[in-house]
């Protein structure tokens, strides 16, 4: 226990002398951001920052490797900005029409902070820091990174992710196994009928009503089909019909979001919805279809992984508390290939401030600090949970 404590503190050392140059760097990050595909400068900025060879891949993004040779664990940050105009007023607020309104800065600095550090420290296995391109966007850059194989090449294990979340209490971080992120597929809804002027319904097979009644009655069919233990989240916010107010349209439509943490809920779900939209449809005189555009699967964390990082997380002094949300995240489309693990690093807010992708959402530098440590807790509990007699630091 004390060789743990000791080698944990030369760690934590080594971090706290790259703090100050991380924070600067965040500043300059926020300032000048990049949006998703345009990342070129970010990752050449944040690449130089961590020094060493660094990789192309995936378009825009970087790769980069610390340590022995062999297994590594992978550490990923996101690159990408969101097209939003800042409404911060910091000084070094975003100048441009971009903003780091989901905290991509904040990520870059702390994982930059992590890789300066682990070039001063003994490595039991390898660190690769993947500069993930496109988060914010689809196609996302987690697919590509994956199928360009340089996770392969370097033999990564695992892979690790941290992000800011308002909604975690300030300095706690969430490192709970399972399913903590949603799936997501964009769902569009048809239904067709018959057009005519609003004057002679009869005429006319309006599809209007018919959608009206789909979209209410798909909550219903949510509700009734799915263990109510297992959070479903459908959402349909937009709308459309005819172009004028005295026209029946031959067309009506719905689009929106099914967000689900089981894979055999979405299955069932979309039988369910498809019989739900074409049966009301004909009721009508209609006829009614479902498009789904299947998107990121949900992100489960390895259960061993999750243990050894919240042990490790205890031995830093950093509180823990709960946190799985609907929202969703293109690095569960590592999952996929290998096991995954995500960490919530708490700024507080809650509901009563800015959230995630709000012009408002500035967490505090600290955070630097504070994500630096996670994702540190994260990679040394994921070498633990893969290493099959781990060296002190590790147990």
């Amino acid at each position: 226990m004390l060789e743990t404590r000791r080698l944990l503190a030369e760690w934590d050392a080594a971090l706290q002398a790259e703090l100050p140059d991380a924070v600067e760097l965040r500043h300059r990050l926020h300032a000048s951001p990049e949006v998703s595909g345009a990342e070129e400068r970010t990752a050449e900025l944040v690449a130089a920052a961590i020094g060493g060879e660094a990789e192309r891949v995936a378009g825009t993004g970087r790769v980069l490797r610390i340590g022995p040779p062999g297994p590594a664990v992978a550490v990923r940050a996101e690159l990408d900005a969101l097209p939003l105009v800042e409404q911060t007023h910091a000084p070094w607020a975003s100048a441009n029409d971009a903003m780091h309104a989901c905290g991509h800065d904040v990520h870059l600095a702390g994982v930059v902070a992590l890789a300066r550090a682990a070039r001063r420290v003994a490595l039991p296995l390898g660190l690769v820091v993947v500069l993930q391109p496109r988060e914010e966007v689809a196609p996302t850059g987690a697919a590509d990174v994956l199928a360009s194989g340089v996770l392969e090449r370097h033999d990564v294990r695992l892979i690790v992710g941290a992000h800011v979340q308002p909604l975690v209490p300030a300095g706690a971080v969430s490192a709970d196994p399972g399913p903590v992120n949603a799936a997501v597929d964009e769902i569009e809804i048809t239904v067709m009928g018959r057009g005519g002027h609003s004057a002679y319904p009869h005429l006319a097979v309006d599809p209007v009503p018919a959608l009206c009644a789909t979209v209410a009655a798909l909550q219903e069919t949510v509700r009734s089909a799915v263990d109510p233990m297992h959070p479903v989240v459908l959402t349909l916010p937009q709308l459309w019909g005819a172009a004028a107010p005295n026209v029946v349209p031959e067309r009506a439509g719905a689009a929106g979001t099914l967000r689900t943490m089981h894979v055999e809920d979405a299955r069932l779900l979309y039988e369910r919805m498809t019989r739900t939209v074409e049966g009301i449809a004909a009721a009508h005189g209609c006829r009614g279809e479902v498009v789904v555009r299947r998107g990121e699967p949900p992100l489960v964390n390895d259960a061993v992984a999750a243990e050894r990082t919240r042990e490790v997380l205890a031995q830093l002094g950093v509180p823990t508390a709960p946190f799985a949300s609907c929202g969703s995240d293109d690095f569960a489309t590592y999952g996929v290939a290998l096991p995954t693990l995500m960490l919530f690093v708490g700024t507080g807010e809650g509901l009563a401030g800015p959230m995630l992708h709000d012009p408002r959402y500035l967490p505090s530098d600290d955070r630097v600090r504070e994500l630096a440590r996670a994702a540190l807790a994260g990679w040394i509990g994921s070498a633990g949970a893969l290493t099959p007699d781990p060296p002190h630091l590790l147990r």
